[in-house]
């Protein structure tokens, strides 16, 4: 069986230690709690001890990772833009840095294995989006792919 994998990064507009940044984690606690009892996540990779890539480290904010790994990409979808992930997805700007050019926020994959899922594919996934735009290796949700590498729609 796949699972779909997906890599967010951003940065806050405040240092981890403020309040608008622990009102952050807060909600995003929130949010991981209300996704691990959809029983569509299947896994979190904690950012602790993580070095931030290149691209995390440009601009003015605090870098903001995440990695988690889903059972399909429809049930990935469906809670990022659903519930109290939606609504913070539209309270973001409270929090995150704008960017001042077109910045890719996160990218999406494909494995079988979730062993093989780790924050050093999760970079070599995101820089090859970066270099090559959306392929069956790295994508997002405006150009998704199914498992067998077919361009598809989630819904």
């Amino acid at each position: 069986m796949a699972y779909v994998s997906i890599y967010t990064v951003g940065r806050l507009n405040q240092p981890y230690d403020h309040p608008a940044s622990r009102e952050f984690f807060e909600v995003g606690d929130e949010v991981i709690r209300q996704a691990a009892k959809s029983g569509q996540l299947i896994e979190v990779f904690s950012p602790d001890g993580v070095p931030f890539p290149e691209e995390a480290k440009r601009g003015d904010g605090f870098p903001i990772l995440t990695l988690t790994v889903w059972k399909s990409p429809q049930s990935l979808y469906s809670f990022t833009y659903s519930g109290q992930h939606k609504q913070a997805l539209r309270d973001r700007n409270k929090w995150m840095e704008p960017y001042k050019e077109k910045h890719l926020s996160y990218v999406v994959w494909w494995t079988e294995k979730q062993k093989d899922v780790s924050w050093k594919e999760a970079f070599k996934r995101y820089n090859y989006y970066i270099q090559h735009g959306p392929t069956p290796y790295a994508f997002d949700f405006k150009h998704p792919f199914d498992e067998k590498g077919e361009t598809c729609l989630i819904k």
